[in-house]
């Protein structure tokens, strides 16, 4: 079984390449780690090995079967998701539930493919119980998680668990380098110590410099150089905003206060905002400002109005 830009995670690889080489695939496999930690480039590798045509290692990448599997358009490829919902609706389990007893349509296998299981419910837990009692040969299930506790026991004990493990440094500074070839030796060195050993987290931080918004470049600015007169004008006329279009700046605003204290703590800075507040504030002064932009962003949550908030954050990021 090959796993193209899967890395790491050389023993899952050999105990799954293994089963699926002898033909032993599972109908049940729990994928989790958290974020960015690969769950999804797996799943789409092992949806497109299990739906492969060819002989020999899979999945081959060029067949017709490889090709769908992995753009997500094959039609034995099922996801069983609803967006609309924070919950994933019992209603949907059991129409996968009766979806399931109608053979596949073009390949072996009929996959159902849930990306957030964590957030199946009890309810919806004990209705996919039923199917992972008793299912036809050719059904699979891949549940992705980012917290396998959230799931009932007997759910997990009915899976093939196969839990993510973090990248070494030299395998995310060798894949950062090739992917990032603009980025300087202190940046990915900056990225690869806060991120965990988690790939996705680390491309997220590096990338997250190139996308400040213009209210963070000019909250940097105001922030940094204690210009409390030029924080006042940049707030004041935020509280004609909605709650939705503020969330996302304040959010950036504590991230890139969050990777200044980092900085004070001792880590690489990762783009020039943060070494610029890392500079000018005292890890006290950047811990308060994390503290009230937290505050900001649940009082935003819980229904207090922008202007009262924007408020606030004058008089607290002093």
């Amino acid at each position: 079984m090959e796993f193209p830009g899967f890395y790491g995670n050389e023993q899952l690889k050999m105990n799954l390449s293994a089963a699926i080489d002898r033909g032993q695939s599972g109908h049940f496999y729990l994928i989790s780690g958290p974020a960015g930690s690969g769950k999804k480039t797996l799943a789409r590798i092992l949806m497109a090995a299990l739906l492969c045509g060819c002989p020999g290692a899979r999945p081959c990448g060029t067949c017709r079967q490889c090709r769908k599997a992995l753009s997500g358009n094959h039609p034995d490829l099922i996801t069983v998701d609803d967006d609309e919902h924070k919950t994933i609706p019992v209603a949907l389990i059991r129409q996968t539930r009766s979806d399931l007893f109608i053979r596949p349509n073009e390949g072996n296998k009929k996959i159902y493919y849930i990306p957030r299981s964590q957030d199946l419910g009890i309810p919806g837990q004990n209705a996919l119980l039923k199917v992972l009692e008793e299912p036809p040969g050719y059904g699979v299930f891949i549940l992705l998680t980012d917290n396998p506790d959230k799931l009932l026991p007997t759910v997990r004990s009915r899976c093939t668990e196969l839990k993510m493990q973090p990248l070494s440094p030299d395998v995310l500074s060798a894949q950062l380098a090739r992917k990032y070839p603009q980025a300087d030796a202190q940046t990915l060195q900056a990225a690869i110590s806060r991120c965990g050993g988690w790939m996705g987290q680390a491309e997220e931080l590096l990338t997250a410099g190139s996308l400040w918004l213009e209210e963070t470049v000019a909250f940097a600015r105001c922030y940094g150089y204690k210009d409390h007169p030029g924080l006042l004008r940049l707030l004041v006329p935020m509280e004609k905003k909605k709650r939705d279009g503020l969330i996302p700046v304040f959010t950036q605003w504590r991230e890139l206060v969050s990777s200044a204290l980092l900085c004070r703590a001792g880590l690489p800075p990762l783009d020039p905002l943060s070494r610029t507040l890392a500079a000018s504030r005292t890890p006290a002064e950047l811990n308060q400002a994390v503290e009230a932009l937290d505050l900001g962003l649940r009082r935003l949550e819980g229904n207090i109005s922008p202007g009262a908030v924007c408020g606030a954050l004058v008089w607290q990021l002093r």
